[in-house]
């Protein structure tokens, strides 16, 4: 059994913020509240205090799942391998905590003050968890369970050593552009502009790897 360690302490108290938040605004919620947002940011849908509920409970559990789910991988792991990389799943684990907390935060906080557009708080949010990612993408050893996982990454540690380095770059100056870039474009615009980058993002290490697969097994057969 792992002991509560420092970092445990501080996912709790991150985990813990958006419930406490969420009850001190409860009883200054009106009856009809904003219980699903569109693609724009706009509210499309509303519904009582109680069905709003949902939603951040929902992320609640989700981030404790998660934060468990990588503090124990090393007991999971057919191959041991992750135990090689557990203060970088440790790392991540707290870092996805925070990104979920700071998510529900900002879903409770555009349902208490309508009007306000979310995609200006969740998207670029969700930039600076590519941040964070991409800045300890370099330091996650080969596993099953986190980082680009394709087969040919998973096959040869050069590959997945160069594959993350490049990711690691792109996704720090992707989740750059995408922070800044999202507080400024309109909500449709915005949306397109999301998707691409995320789509770019993730389609060139992926495509990286396989190309590297190729250039070194023609190496080899030469």
């Amino acid at each position: 059994m792992k002991k509560f360690s420092l970092l445990d302490g501080m996912a709790l108290v991150v985990w813990l913020l958006p419930a406490v938040y969420l009850y001190f605004i409860y009883g200054s919620l009106p009856q009809s509240v904003p219980v699903h947002f569109g693609l724009n940011g706009t509210v499309d849908r509303y519904g009582s205090k109680n069905e709003f509920l949902i939603g951040p409970f929902i992320l609640i559990g989700v981030s404790a799942l998660v934060y468990l789910l990588l503090k124990f991988l090393p007991s999971i792991d057919p191959k041991k391998q992750v135990k090689y990389g557990t203060s970088t799943f440790q790392k991540l684990a707290l870092g996805l905590v925070v990104f979920l907390a700071a998510l529900d935060i900002a879903i409770i906080f555009a349902t208490v003050h309508r009007g306000f557009q979310i995609d200006k708080l969740i998207f670029p949010i969700i930039g600076l968890l590519f941040v964070f990612m991409g800045n300890i993408m370099n330091s996650i050893k080969p596993n099953y369970f986190a980082g680009i996982r394709t087969p040919w990454t998973l096959e040869s540690e050069d590959n997945w050593r160069a594959t993350h380095r490049l990711a690691g770059k792109i996704w720090v100056a992707g989740g750059i552009i995408v922070t800044i870039t999202m507080l400024f474009l309109p909500p449709a615009g915005g949306t397109i502009f999301f998707t691409s980058c995320v789509l770019i993002m993730a389609f060139i290490p992926v495509v990286y790897s396989f190309v590297y697969f190729k250039k070194h097994q023609t190496n080899q057969n030469s």
